[in-house]
Formats: structure tokens, sequence, C-alpha cells
């Protein structure tokens, strides 16, 4: 089987694994000596092989989760010819596992998170916008009030003043009486 590039066997499989029922993880590849540009991948099931027991000076690290993995042999080795040509030069096809079928929609691929990233940027930015011409006009509204409670407090004052005036008259002796 022939692929025009890396990325599109590697799309090849995920959509073979996809299908089928199984993730895939990238295990390994070769890089040229020359250019280093990428020689071959293999593409595995992502319970190919064993997690291995990292010891550091005689403590033996406990996983916080079961590991996923089961030694599935299923592979995808490609190797580039050409360039412009990969071939696949392995294909283990069985799975020592069941498969699971999964829902339609799968994982999401790094576009469709790109994408979704924009997306909510965009409205993140949006929203930002809103807030600030919100902001802006509460403002004007509160300069608006201020302005007119000043008024409105020498008004008072002004009527305080005069009830105060005429009461203190009313008080006084008139001089016809």
């Amino acid at each position: 089987m022939l692929f025009e590039s890396e990325e599109a066997a590697k799309a090849f499989y995920d959509e073979y694994a996809k299908r089928l029922g199984f993730l895939t993880r990238i295990v390994s590849s070769r890089k040229s000596e020359r250019d280093g540009s990428i020689i071959s991948r293999r593409l595995a099931c992502n319970k190919e092989g064993f997690n291995v027991n990292s010891q550091r000076r005689g403590q033996v690290r406990i996983r916080k989760r079961e590991s996923k993995r089961e030694g599935c042999m299923a592979m995808f080795l490609v190797k580039r010819e050409k360039p412009g040509r990969w071939v696949v030069t392995k294909f283990v096809r069985d799975h020592n596992h069941p498969l699971v079928i999964s829902s339609e929609k799968g994982r999401p691929t790094p576009d469709e998170k790109d994408r979704r990233i924009r997306e909510l940027s965009s409205e993140l930015h949006r929203a930002n916008q809103h807030l600030a011409s919100c902001r802006e006009q509460l403002r004007t509204f509160m300069t608006y009030v201020e302005e007119h409670t000043e008024c409105l407090s020498r008004t008072v004052e002004d009527v305080v003043h005069r009830i105060r005036e005429v009461e203190s008259e009313d008080q006084k002796p008139s001089q016809y009486s």
C-alpha cells in the first residue's frame, strides 16, 4: 500500500482503527542521519507493549491508575522509499484483546480542537467587548446621576433654607398684632 506522505499513512491507520474499535499511538520513528527527516514510523494499537516499572534506588514507582497496555502486537509500519512515497512494509492485524466499537464521534482531531479553541476565543473576545460597552454605559449613567444628585442636593438645601426662613418669620411677633 502506498501513501503520499507520512501524515496520510497515519490518517489512514487512525481511520482504520476507529472503524475497528481501537486507538493508535506512535510507537517509534526513525530519522535520516543526513537531513534529520523522518524515514519510517511505527504506529500501533494503544495497548501495544507493557509499561516498564521505573525504579530509583530501590524504590518501585506505584502507578496511580491501572495500565491500559496488554502486550497487543497489532501494528502498522511505513517507510519512505522516495520523497513523496511512503510504503507499508509491515502490518499486523491481530489484537490480543477485545475491540470496542466507539461512538461515532470518537476523539476530536487536532484540527477540530484548534477550530473549537478559535471559536471559544472569538466568543470570549465578543463577550469582553460587550462587557467593556456595558462598563462604559454604566460609567456614563453614574456620571449623569452624580451631576443631577449635586443639583438636587442644592435644590433640597435651598428648600430647607426657605422653610426655615418661613418658620422663623412665623415665630417672630408681628408688628401689626
